[in-house]
Parts: C-alpha cells; structure tokens; sequence
C-alpha cells in the first residue's frame, strides 16, 4: 500500500461518459442513467483499502442525506482484480451489502474510466455540477487512519453544499488520500 494523493488537474472539464457493469444486478449502467438531476459524486473505491474502509460509513450516510436533495453518488472499482482478489465482483457485492450502500457499485474491469478521470487512488472523489463538469476533486475531510479526527465529510459537505446552494466552487481543494490503485 503506498499512500498517494489524488490529481485535481481536471477541475473545470466534462466529466468522461462511461458505461460500466454493477456486478450485484448484472447490469450495464450509464454516467447519464446515474447522475443527479443537481449533481453527481463519481467515487472510485474499492473493498480493501484501510482509506477507504476509515471513511465509508461517513460516506454512506453522506450519500443517504444528500441523495434527497438531488445529488447522484456512483462508486467505481477499478483495481486489478487478479492481484488483488479481495476487490473482486463477489467481494464488491459483499462490501457493499456490508456497509448498506445506497448507490450502485460499478466495476471499471478495463480500467479505462480511472485512468479517463486520472484517479490515482482510493478514495478518489470528483464532484460534478449538473451539466457533468468537475468541481471538486478533494478529500472527503481529515480523518485517516491512525490520526482521531472524526470521520464528518467536512470537505465533501462543503463543496456539495456550495453546488446546491449556487455558489463557486472550493479554491483551495486539497487533495484526497489513500492507496494507490492496482494497476494491471
């Protein structure tokens, strides 16, 4: 595991289109079918990272509150499944149901959609306006592992709150934290 901080090079652009599968249904979905009619949260995750295992049930409930106010939230796993057998499909559905996810949890096999987005790590989180342009590419707050800030989403409130209430977007963003993702 190396600790790597995520890009926000792309701030300001179009968000990639992707279709991609949710290994729980079996189905092919869509950036278009998913995204919020005020917004959507593209989080690339995946089961094993400690980054990612510290903050999800911050996550979910984020998801669960904002979701009622129009915002989408769509997590991707993008990380080499044959390496890294733990992030599989089976284990996706598994995590998911685990951490009761109210959003689909897509499977980016090919990696295409990461390496379009330059995600680099997990978590990596890029927030989009509802005409699918990145606003925010930052962490989800401050809390790590081993460090005892409260998991709270500070950060991913504010920009998502700035976006709902029409105001600019976070200046200074700073980026998210985690593991680097599997490369195949």
């Amino acid at each position: 595991m190396g600790l790597t901080a995520s890009n926000i090079d792309l701030l300001g652009s179009k968000a990639y289109d992707f279709t991609l599968l949710e290994v729980k249904s079996e189905k092919e979905y869509s950036l278009d079918e998913l995204k919020g009619p005020k917004g959507t949260l593209v989080m690339f995750i995946c089961n094993h990272c400690p980054y990612v295992i510290h903050i999800i049930d911050g996550i979910v409930a984020l998801a669960n509150e904002y979701q009622k106010k129009g915002i989408s939230f769509i997590a991707i796993n993008s990380n080499d499944t044959i390496s890294y057998p733990e992030d599989g499909p089976e284990n996706m559905i598994r995590f998911a149901k685990e951490h009761h996810f109210p959003f689909h949890y897509l499977f980016d096999e090919s990696q295409h959609v990461a390496k379009q987005y330059d995600a680099v790590c997990t978590p990596d989180f890029n927030l989009l306006d509802e005409n699918k342009v990145i606003i925010y590419r930052g962490r989800f707050d401050i809390a790590r592992p081993g460090n005892k800030a409260e998991v709270n989403g500070a950060d991913m409130r504010e920009a998502i709150d700035r976006l709902l209430n029409e105001e600019d977007p976070i200046k200074d963003q700073f980026p998210s934290l985690g593991c680097n993702i599997k490369w195949k």
